[in-house]
């Protein structure tokens, strides 16, 4: 087997791939942006043109004190419900560093076998200057034989003054296709931007 090389010898001069290299560069496909909006939905471009599909989440505010992101897949019909599996975890801790330090499962925040939301935050705080900023990615969503797998971390302000890194995956456990992905949050509306891109 050949080794592929670099076009010299530095990495600072390095400036393409060797050939057969991939690249795995982010096609930006669609840009929505929430202004009181109470769902954001991604319904066209998802299909087997990218096996990776991901969404950044960038100053996501809700109107709700305390109101809960979240997401949903739409696996060929026109609701939003493909049944899933999984699991939620996060790190927390407050502002003047004396309460909250903490890292925990919580299962209340996870779907088992289920065609409910999956919540992606805990409480967000909806101060001016309080937001979400996050990523999703979505594995070969057109995929027919196995189940369809994703993955979300983000950073947010807790309501109670706070930083939490949260991590939520799973997987759609469907046979058909995912289509869609609909966020929203729990109570209210959210202002923000969301942009998804295909990963070539």
């Amino acid at each position: 087997m050949a080794i592929l090389t670099a076009n010299n010898q530095s990495l600072t001069e390095i400036t393409s791939l060797p050939s057969g290299v991939s690249g795995g560069a982010l096609v930006l496909l669609a840009t929505e942006t929430a202004s009181s909006s109470s769902t954001i939905s991604f319904a066209s471009d998802i299909d087997d043109t990218y096996d990776e599909y991901v969404f950044k989440l960038y100053d996501i505010n809700p109107s709700a004190d305390g109101a809960i992101f979240q997401v949903n897949f739409r696996d060929g019909s026109s609701a939003y419900d493909a049944t899933k599996t999984t699991t939620w975890f996060r790190a927390l801790h407050s502002e003047d560093g004396s309460t909250h330090a903490s890292l925990s499962y919580d299962a209340a925040y996870d779907v088992a076998q289920g065609t409910g939301i999956q919540k992606l935050t805990g409480s967000l705080g909806n101060g001016a200057d309080e937001s979400l900023a996050g990523t999703l990615q979505l594995f070969a969503p057109s995929n027919t034989t196995f189940v369809k797998h994703f993955l979300y971390r983000g950073s947010m302000y807790f309501n109670a003054d706070g930083a939490m890194d949260v991590y939520a995956a799973g997987y759609c456990n469907v046979t058909a296709a995912i289509d869609g992905v609909q966020f929203s949050v729990d109570t209210g509306n959210f202002d923000g931007v969301i942009k998804m891109y295909g990963v070539s």
